[in-house]
C-alpha cells in the first residue's frame, strides 16, 4: 500500500515473546503521516546514533513510558540496542496501547467487594417502550463482558376460564385499570399543561397481548412463561410469542456456556447473575424452576453448601456458575435468625418515604389501583442463594442484616437517599449488595452516569445496553478486558473503614495534572451513514470524568446522576480526512481536584465538524488508573462500539499529587 509501512511478523530470534493480548490492539500498518512522527520520535531519542543503547532504552521505557522493570526486559532486544526496526515493532505492538494490559484482580474477596458489569432489560432491542424481546440481547452483552443480566417473566397463555381463585403475581394485569403515561414520553402532549397526563383507554387483556394468570386443566399440554416488558405489551407483536418463551431465553446457547462462560478473549468464566423480575402465576413459576434446573444443571449454585448468615463466597470460587437474583417466598425465618435489628436512624422515616419496589422504578408510568404483588413461589425463591432481592424501606430494616440481600433502587431513589442518608448508603454498600437501575422515563434507552453510582459503592449499576451513549462508554472504560468483575478500591471494601464517615473519607483524593498531545490519526471510521471521506472534518474532544464535590457532601448532584459530558473537557482544531495531522496540539488539564484514579475516567471522542450536530466518528474510554504515560496509540471504537482499526498517536502526561 503506497504511503504505508507494512509491519512484519515478529521473528523467532528477536528475543521477544509474541504479544499475548488481543490482536485487535496490534497495528498492522502505519500511515505516511504517523510513520513520519514515529521516525521523528526515534530520532529525538537516539540523537546522532542510529539506535538507542541499553541504558537509553531503559530510561525511555521507565521514565517516559512508565513501564516497569519486568515489562521493560521483555521489550528490549537481546542485543541491548533499540534500532528503528525495534522501535517500530514496539510502537505497533500491544505494549504501546494507551490503556495498558487489563488488571489482574484478586478474586478471593466476598462477592460484594466488586463492581459488576450489569444490564437493564437485557432482552429488549432498541426502544424501552416498544422494543422486541429477543435472545440476541443476552449473547450481545455477555460477549461484551456483562455479568448481570435481567429477565422479566410473565404467564404464557390465558388462564382457564373455569378458575377464578388462582394466586398470581400479575393479578394487577388482569384487573388493569387506567394507565397514565407522563407527557414527557407521550406523543400527544398537551401544550397548555406541562404536567398533564395522557389517559389511554382501559384495554382488555386480549388487546394488550398480556397474559392473564393461568391454570392448566391438562398437565399434558402445559404452557410456558414468556419474557417481555409488561408495560409495553400493547406494542409487541403477539405473533412472535415463540421467540419470547422463557425456555428459549435461558437456553445454554443464549446465556451459558460455550460462548459466554468460555476462556475466549471476548468472554469470561466469572459468575453470571441472572436478575429475575417475576410476574408469573405460581403454576408458571413451577415451570420456570423446572426449565432453569434442566437448562443450567450444575451451573446453578449448590444450596447445600450455603451456611445461613455466613460471609458470602468469592467470585473466584464461583467460576462458571450462575447466581439467580430473585425475591424470597418469605423472609420471616431468615429475619428471626439475624442479629437484633438495628435501631432506627434519624433518617429511617425519610428512607421509607423514598423506597420503592425492588424492581419497579419510581419514575415509571403509573398504573392506578395496582395491587400488591403476590409472593414468589418457595421453590423459585430458593434458587436465590447468594443474591436475594428484598424491598427497600430503610437501612435499619431487619433484612438489611442478611448477608445475601440485594436492594434494588431506581436512579432517582439513590439520589434521594444520597441527600438524606448518604453515610449509611455508603456504609451499607461496603458489606451488602445494591443494584441501581435507570428511570422508566428513559424510553429511548438512554443511560444514567454510572460513575456517580459506583462512587457510592453500588456494585450493580444496570444500564441500557441497547444504545452506545456516555453511560455505556464509561461502563466500557470500567470493565474492558477485566471479566465483568472489578475489585473495588481500598476504602470501598468490606474490611475497610466501617465508621469512616462515608464516601468523603473513604479514600484519599489527589490533584491531577493531565496533558494529551495529539500527533496524528489514521484509518478513522466515518460517522454512521456517512460514506464520503472527502467531506469528513474530524476534531478530537477530550473529557475527564471525576468526582464532584457534592458527591462527597450529600448536596444535590447536578443533573441527578444523569449523563453529561465530563466536567472537564477540551477539543482540538478541526482537520480533514480519515488520516488527519493534528500537528502535536496539546489539550491540557491542570490542577483537577478530588481525583480517585480507580473511579475516574478519560474519554476521547472524534467528531465530524459540520453545521448543526457534530456526528460521532470514534471514541475510547479508559479508567484513569489504566491510562499509560508516554507515547501511545489510542485504539478507537466506532459509533456502534466495534473496534474500528483507527488509532490516534498521542503523548500522555499524567501526574497525581
Amino acid at each position: 500500500m503506497v504511503g504505508h509501512l507494512i509491519v512484519p511478523e515478529a521473528q523467532d530470534d528477536s528475543g521477544r515473546s509474541p504479544p499475548s493480548a488481543a490482536t485487535s490492539k496490534r497495528v498492522e500498518h502505519l500511515s505516511a503521516k504517523v510513520l513520519s512522527y514515529v521516525k521523528t520520535i526515534h530520532r529525538d531519542l537516539a540523537g546522532a546514533q542510529a539506535s538507542l543503547d541499553h541504558q537509553q532504552t531503559l530510561d525511555f521505557l521507565t521514565k517516559v513510558q512508565g513501564v516497569g522493570a519486568e515489562q521493560s526486559a521483555s521489550i528490549i532486544p537481546k542485543s541491548g540496542h533499540f534500532g528503528f526496526d525495534d522501535f517500530i515493532h514496539y510502537v505497533t505492538s500491544v505494549e504501546f496501547d494507551a490503556s495498558g494490559f487489563p488488571k489482574i484482580h484478586d478474586l478471593s474477596y466476598p462477592l460484594t467487594n466488586y463492581f459488576i458489569s450489569s444490564s437493564h432489560n437485557t432482552y429488549l432491542t432498541g426502544n424501552q417502550l416498544y422494543g422486541q424481546s429477543t435472545t440476541d440481547g443476552y449473547k450481545n452483552v455477555l460477549l461484551r463482558g456483562c455479568r448481570c443480566i435481567e429477565i422479566d417473566v410473565w404467564d404464557g397463555e390465558p388462564r382457564s376460564p373455569t378458575d377464578d381463585s388462582a394466586p398470581s403475581a400479575n393479578t394487577e394485569t388482569r384487573k388493569r385499570s387506567t394507565l397514565r403515561i407522563p407527557t414527557s414520553i407521550s406523543p400527544k402532549r398537551r401544550q397548555s399543561d406541562a404536567k398533564a397526563e395522557v389517559v389511554l383507554p382501559n384495554p382488555s387483556a386480549a388487546e394488550l397481548g398480556v397474559p392473564t394468570p393461568w391454570i392448566s386443566s391438562s398437565t399434558a399440554a402445559r404452557a410456558e412463561p414468556r419474557v417481555l416488558h409488561g408495560l409495553i405489551s400493547p406494542y409487541h407483536n403477539v405473533n412472535k410469542a415463540k421467540k419470547r418463551q422463557f425456555r428459549i431465553h435461558v437456553d445454554k446457547g443464549s446465556i451459558v456456556p460455550g460462548t459466554c462462560l468460555s476462556n475466549s478473549d471476548s468472554s469470561s468464566d466469572l459468575p453470571i447473575i441472572v436478575s429475575l423480575e417475576v410476574h408469573a402465576s405460581y403454576e408458571q413459576q413451577e415451570v420456570m424452576v423446572e426449565i432453569m434446573k434442566e437448562a443450567w444443571r450444575d451451573l446453578l449454585v449448590d444450596d447445600s453448601k450455603y451456611v445461613e448468615h455466613s460471609v458470602l463466597p468469592s467470585p473466584g470460587s464461583l467460576k462458571r456458575k450462575i447466581l439467580v437474583k430473585v425475591k424470597r417466598a418469605t423472609a420471616s425465618k431468615e429475619i428471626a435468625k439475624t442479629t437484633e435489628a438495628k435501631p432506627e436512624s434519624k433518617n429511617t422515616t425519610r428512607d421509607r418515604s423514598l423506597s420503592r419496589s425492588s424492581d419497579s422504578g419510581d419514575d415509571e408510568p403509573v398504573v392506578k389501583d395496582k395491587k400488591k404483588k403476590s409472593k414468589v413461589l418457595e421453590a423459585l425463591g430458593n434458587l436465590g442463594i447468594y443474591t436475594r432481592s428484598y424491598h427497600f424501606s430503610s437501612f435499619s430494616q431487619p433484612e438489611a442484616s442478611i448477608p445475601s440481600h440485594v436492594f434494588s433502587l431506581s436512579e432517582k431513589t439513590v439520589m434521594d437517599v444520597h441527600e438524606s442518608n448518604g453515610e449509611e448508603l455508603f456504609a451499607h454498600n461496603l458489606n451488602y449488595f445494591m443494584r441501581a437501575y435507570p428511570s422508566g422515563l428513559r424510553v429511548s434507552s438512554s443511560n444514567l452516569d454510572p460513575s456517580v453510582f459506583w462512587r457510592k459503592g453500588i456494585q450493580m449499576v444496570a444500564l441500557n445496553w441497547q444504545k452506545w451513549d456516555e453511560g455505556i462508554m464509561l461502563n466500557e472504560g470500567m470493565f474492558s478486558g477485566e471479566g465483568g468483575w472489578v475489585l473495588k478500591p481500598r476504602g470501598y471494601r468490606s474490611d475497610d473503614h466501617k465508621d469512616s464517615g462515608g464516601q468523603a473519607n473513604a479514600i484519599g483524593h489527589k490533584t491531577l495534572d493531565f496533558c494529551l498531545e495529539i500527533f496524528a490519526a489514521q484509518d478513522l471510521p466515518l460517522p454512521i451513514g456517512d460514506d464520503n471521506p472527502g467531506g469528513f472534518h474530524p476534531y478530537v474532544k477530550c473529557e475527564l470524568h471525576v468526582e464532584k464535590p457534592e458527591e462527597r457532601t450529600g448536596a444535590p448532584i447536578e443533573g441527578g446522576g444523569k449523563n453529561k459530558d465530563g466536567q472537564y473537557k477540551r477539543k482540538s482544531a478541526t482537520r480533514k480526512g480519515i488520516n488527519p495531522d493534528f500537528k502535536k496540539q496539546k489539550l491540557e488539564f491542570l490542577g483537577i481536584p478530588g481525583v480517585v484514579q480507580e473511579l475516574s475516567f478519560l474519554r476521547v471522542k472524534i467528531h465530524d465538524d459540520e453545521i448543526g450536530k457534530d456526528d460521532l466518528s470514534a471514541w475510547v474510554c479508559i479508567r484513569l488508573d489504566r491510562v499509560q504515560n508516554g507515547y501511545r496509540f489510542l485504539h478507537l471504537l466506532d459509533a456502534r462500539g466495534a473496534q474500528s482499526g483507527g488509532v490516534l498517536l498521542v503523548k500522555i502526561t499524567k501526574q497525581l499529587r
